[in-house]
Parts: C-alpha cells; sequence; structure tokens
C-alpha cells in the first residue's frame, strides 16, 4: 500500500504565512483527519498538496517518488484525488460529463469509476442529468466518484459533510470506510467532530498553519477535552 509524506510545507499567502513546517505522513487503509478551527490552515494544506498554492519550501513523497515543484495537474496523474471544498462540480454538465474529465486526467481504465459507482448506485441512474441539479448529497457523491476516476492511492476530502442531511452523511461516512478497508489512504479536513469520530483512525490537531499535535483516535475518543483545547468544542 502507498504512503504520502509531507515534510516542512511552508506557504505564504503575500506576506502572511499560512503553513508553518506542515508535516504528515498517510498509509493506505487509513483515515487521517485534519482538525482545527476555522482558519488553522486545513484547506491550504490540501491545496499545497495538491499544487493549487505553491509552497515555498518542503518534500510531498509519495512512496519513493518527491512531486513537490510538480505543476499542479501532474498531482492527481501520480495518483492522489482531491474532493475540494464546495465540490466543484462543472454544474452545467452532464453527470457522465464530470466523470469523464476524472476518467480523462490519468487514463487509468474505467475500474476507479465502476467501484465509484458501486459506492454510489445513484449515481447510475442520474448519467444524463446536469450535476447543478443533484441534491447535495449527490454532488458530494459525483465529486468523490470524480476523483476516485484516477484509482487514487491517496485521496482528500475537504468538508465532505457541508450541509448535508443526517442519511446523506452517513452514506458519505459509509464510503469513506469502503475506500480506507480497500486499501486507499485518506486525507479528511472535517468541522463535524461527530462525522470523524466514527472513521479516523488517527486526529492531527492544526492551529496556525501547524500540526500541534497529532493522537490515535482511541485517545481522542477517551479524552474528549482534546477537542476543547485544540477544536474549542466538546463532544
Amino acid at each position: 500500500m502507498s504512503v504520502m509524506r509531507v515534510e516542512g510545507y511552508n506557504a505564504f499567502y503575500g506576506r502572511s504565512q499560512a503553513l508553518r513546517d506542515f508535516s504528515i505522513e498517510l498509509r493506505g487503509g487509513e483515515v487521517l483527519c485534519l482538525l482545527g478551527r476555522n482558519g488553522a490552515g486545513k484547506t491550504t494544506a490540501l491545496k499545497a498538496i495538491m499544487g493549487t498554492v505553491k509552497p515555498a519550501s518542503g518534500a510531498l513523497w509519495l512512496d519513493d517518488v518527491n512531486l513537490f515543484g510538480r505543476p499542479a495537474e501532474e498531482i492527481p496523474r501520480a495518483g492522489i484525488g482531491y474532493v475540494p471544498q464546495g465540490r466543484r462540480l462543472f454544474s452545467e454538465l452532464t453527470v457522465w460529463e464530470n466523470l469523464e474529465i476524472g476518467l480523462l486526467t490519468r487514463e487509468q481504465g474505467r475500474d476507479g469509476l465502476d467501484y465509484a459507482l458501486e459506492l454510489f448506485p445513484v449515481l447510475k441512474e442520474r448519467m444524463k442529468q446536469r450535476s447543478g441539479t443533484l441534491s447535495g448529497g449527490e454532488q458530494t457523491m459525483l465529486a468523490m466518484a470524480r476523483a476516485m476516476c484516477i484509482t487514487p492511492s491517496v485521496i482528500m476530502l475537504d468538508e465532505p459533510t457541508e450541509g448535508l442531511m443526517p442519511s446523506a452523511i452517513a452514506g458519505i461516512r459509509d464510503a469513506v470506510m469502503k475506500l480506507r478497508d480497500s486499501g486507499v489512504a485518506v486525507l479528511l479536513v472535517e468541522q463535524r467532530v461527530d462525522a470523524v469520530l466514527p472513521i479516523a483512525d488517527r486526529v492531527a490537531f492544526m492551529d496556525h498553519g501547524e500540526i500541534k499535535a497529532e493522537f490515535p483516535i482511541d485517545e481522542v475518543r477517551e479524552n474528549t477535552a482534546l477537542l476543547h483545547q485544540y477544536v474549542g468544542v466538546g463532544h
């Protein structure tokens, strides 16, 4: 199974430092959750890994290949999938056309798509429907399915349950667990602590652009004071 290592990422917006020596390691078959208050740098970290925010220094290893400094379009081609906050679908295009864009990104064949449609069978019935007319839950499923079209070894999800009904959240949570069980490494950014605790293997707490602490999920479940300390919420 693949291993992704981010080492010493520093990133800036103008003169403001957004990431400070950001470092994580993520293995296939596990879910690592980034938790932190708004503005802690979680979304910036994902964008820096994907190359849409250019880090000033660091290293990004996927197994034995250093992807740091590669053009942004090469990161998904290497096998890192990304579901951005707000889903970023092409709302005027159909479900199939959105998925086709995913397939063309890496040209890995249809295995990833077929697996995604197993996870989200409702999409099979929506192939000709404009993606902008889908429900919020279906749009999240489509965004995940599009990312899975590259047959990723790592998939990063930014607030996938945002604005969703409880039934849709349960479906997304089940899909994340199945991805993990199939050997994919999952990096999850979430505000909803209750959505994270059942599925994460480890939690890394971020503040001011850096990882302040990291714990196995059992420790976080047993010591909810950690959530109050780092995120400002109780469970």
